[in-house]
């Protein structure tokens, strides 16, 4: 894994270990992303793993943010050798809009070409009905999902503009729609936040060709997930691959006339 942290350094251009090379996308992925510099926020959790995953195979080159170098074991175990070919950027609390603009001129800075996809899947989750939710509950689910979209949003539509477009992916979830969810106030308000920002994106992004789309998944199947629920059918729980693949889709070439869209991701549940 290529290392930053407060200064950008020159990173490969091909991969190790049966990673492809980024200028060569295999059959069967979506055309355009080759060589595509790709920033994946989150990307060392249950679905970022994944998702990073089905970028690397696209060839995509990938840059990962990771707020502690714990983060990093596990990531590399889940992805092997293939961990070798992602950038990583050290000390990233994407709470701080500064630390979100360094992070992208560290990635504009690499030598490998302009930033043209923001991937953001960083954020958190809370239950809770509104009477039982603290304050702190409502801060804390706004600074994680809310907050950190629009840093990492901004700081890459600025770069995007003065690059010649790009995609910014971010997730929502299925509370956010006009429905609600009971027991997620707090949770369901932030993510509604990320979905509402992301389709002003799309209005603001059209003459600059920056597109901007938000996927709502159900119930993703991560080891988190499973710890946390035990007991439950995961016959209908999303892989992160799959997710990864709507993804990889909506930052190809493929999906330039989508723009502005929440896709629910449910298997027909939800």
């Amino acid at each position: 894994m290529t290392s930053h942290s407060s200064s950008p350094s020159p990173s490969p251009t091909s991969s190790e270990g049966g990673v492809t090379a980024p200028h060569l996308a295999p059959a069967g992925h979506p055309p355009g992303l080759a060589g595509r510099v790709v920033l994946v926020t989150g990307g060392t959790g249950g679905l970022g793993r994944g998702v990073v995953r089905t970028f690397l195979e696209a060839g995509a080159r990938v840059h990962v943010p990771v707020f502690s170098d714990d983060e990093l074991g596990p990531f590399r175990e889940a992805l092997g050798d293939a961990a070798d070919a992602v950038h990583i950027h050290r000390d990233a609390d994407l709470t701080d809009p500064e630390t979100a603009q360094r992070i992208v001129s560290e990635v504009t800075e690499a030598g490998e070409g302009p930033l043209r996809v923001l991937v953001h899947l960083a954020g958190g989750f809370a239950m809770g009905p509104v009477e039982e939710t603290e304050p702190d509950t409502w801060i804390r689910m706004m600074a994680m999902n809310a907050t950190t979209t629009f840093h990492m949003a901004r700081a890459a539509f600025t770069a995007m503009r003065d690059g010649g477009g790009g995609r910014i992916l971010t997730v929502s979830a299925l509370p956010a729609l006009d429905r609600g969810a009971a027991g997620m106030s707090a949770y369901g308000a932030s993510k509604a936040a990320v979905l509402n920002l992301t389709r002003t994106l799309a209005r603001e992004g059209v003459e600059h060709g920056i597109t901007a789309n938000s996927v709502l998944p159900s119930i993703i199947d991560t080891p988190g997930n499973r710890e946390a629920m035990p007991d439950a059918d995961t016959d209908h729980w999303l892989a992160p691959a799959d997710i990864g693949r709507v993804l990889a889709f909506l930052a190809s070439d493929d999906a330039a006339i989508v723009n502005g869209a929440a896709l629910p991701l449910t298997l027909g549940e939800g």
